[in-house]
């Protein structure tokens, strides 16, 4: 038997860059709609490499290769992450060894907990330039964060360094996951999937993960 873990915050009219509005109520029209206002970063998303470039052949949302977004997973717990810190290969543990190419990293951090206070955007955690550069180099295809962004949003030169390292290598980024905590193997089959937005530079997406109750669903 399987179980499903959903990894994705829940998206709400508070949460920054979302609101809706009645586009049509059953009393007035028979069923009821909304219009949705959607920034292409809210909640748990994914960035495309036009998110940081635009170049004419920066890779788009529409055209990420869903083959790295759907597939064993390997799940890295970081413990005792503090506010601001900087991430390093070191901080990986023995799970650094067991990246390869073509992995797909979920990293742990337990910053999701603070989803609807002002430190999770503010003092978030971030990939440090080493450790960028690292996942890069091993042709890591999936990078799964529980912060906002993997860098430093106050920062701009951070933010660009950091986004651009991992995007130009084809890394997958997908921010703000949640419910980590929830899953109970280290390989968890994954799906991320973003809307299909033509030219999009980024998407919300649902994030699942499925495993089996008694084992693991990846080799």
């Amino acid at each position: 038997m399987r179980r499903i873990i959903d990894l994705t915050l829940t998206c709400k009219a508070d949460m920054r860059g979302v609101s809706w509005t009645p586009a049509r109520t059953i009393p007035e029209n028979g069923w009821n709609a909304r219009t949705l206002s959607l920034y292409s970063h809210a909640g748990t998303h994914m960035d495309a490499p036009r998110h940081f470039s635009d170049e004419p052949d920066a890779g788009t949302i529409d055209a990420i290769d869903l083959r790295r977004c759907v597939g064993t997973a390997l799940l890295i717990d970081i413990p005792n992450v503090q506010p601001k810190e900087i991430l390093t290969v070191e901080r990986l543990g023995a799970a650094a060894d067991l990246i390869k190419n073509g992995a797909r990293l979920l990293l742990k951090t337990g910053w999701s907990a603070r989803a609807e206070e002002p430190s999770y955007r503010e003092e978030l955690p971030r990939i440090g330039e080493e450790l960028a550069r690292w996942i890069a180099e091993r042709g890591v295809h999936f990078l799964g964060v529980e912060p906002p962004s993997v860098a430093r949003v106050q920062d701009r030169e951070e933010l660009t360094r950091i986004h651009r390292i991992l995007l130009d290598a084809g890394v997958v980024i997908v921010e703000g996951l949640a419910n980590l905590d929830a899953l109970s193997t280290r390989r968890p089959w994954i799906a991320a999937l973003p809307l299909k937005i033509d030219g999009g530079d980024g998407s919300p997406c649902r994030v699942v993960a499925i495993e089996e109750i008694n084992g693991e669903t990846g080799a």
